[in-house]
This record gives structure tokens, sequence and C-alpha cells, in this order.
């Protein structure tokens, strides 16, 4: 059985993300969102946000919080991405032009 290593610290995170010339209110802000949403995702998990985090500094999720995206019996990597929900109106409605 492999050892998983721990969730990074909060402030690691935050620093990560100064190395690469961004802060988190800026990312949120970039995304669309509120200046302080993205700090959500490091106290609770959220799909969005902790991509949108890692994406920022090349790294996968689950490097930053592995015990998010590992299962706890089984060790194997978890999809997370799919409980990712698409923004509304993201899927066009197709209307019958015929009705009115």
């Amino acid at each position: 059985m492999q050892k998983r290593n721990k969730d990074w610290h909060p402030a690691d995170v935050i620093a990560a993300l100064r190395r690469r010339g961004t802060t988190l209110a800026a990312l949120s802000r970039q995304a669309g969102l509120s200046s302080s949403t993205l700090a959500n995702a490091l106290s609770r998990p959220w799909p969005k946000g902790e991509w949108l985090i890692a994406d920022a500094i090349n790294v996968h999720p689950a490097e930053i919080w592995p015990s998010r995206y590992y299962d706890p019996k089984t060790h194997l990597l978890l999809d997370r991405k799919k409980r990712i929900r698409s923004p509304a109106g993201s899927e066009k409605c197709k209307q019958d032009p015929t009705s009115t």
C-alpha cells in the first residue's frame, strides 16, 4: 500500500500562486468569480476551484489535495472533473422552430 502525501498547507498554495505572478483574488476575478470565492477551495472540496488553482500553478489538483483525489480504500485516483457543473445556459436548448 502506497502512502499519499499530506495536502498542501493553504499558505503553500498561496505562495505557489505568488511565484507564478498571481494571487488567489486575481485568479478568482479572472475566472469571473468574486475575489474571495476561490479561497473556499483551500478549506473545503470544490472541484472547479481546485482545478482553477492547480492549472494556475501547473500541477494536478491531486498533488495539492491528495485527500480529495484518492479513494481512501483503493488508493486509486478519482475522476473529480465529472463533478464540475457546466455554467447555466451552456447547453443550448433545441427548440422546434415550427412551435410557438
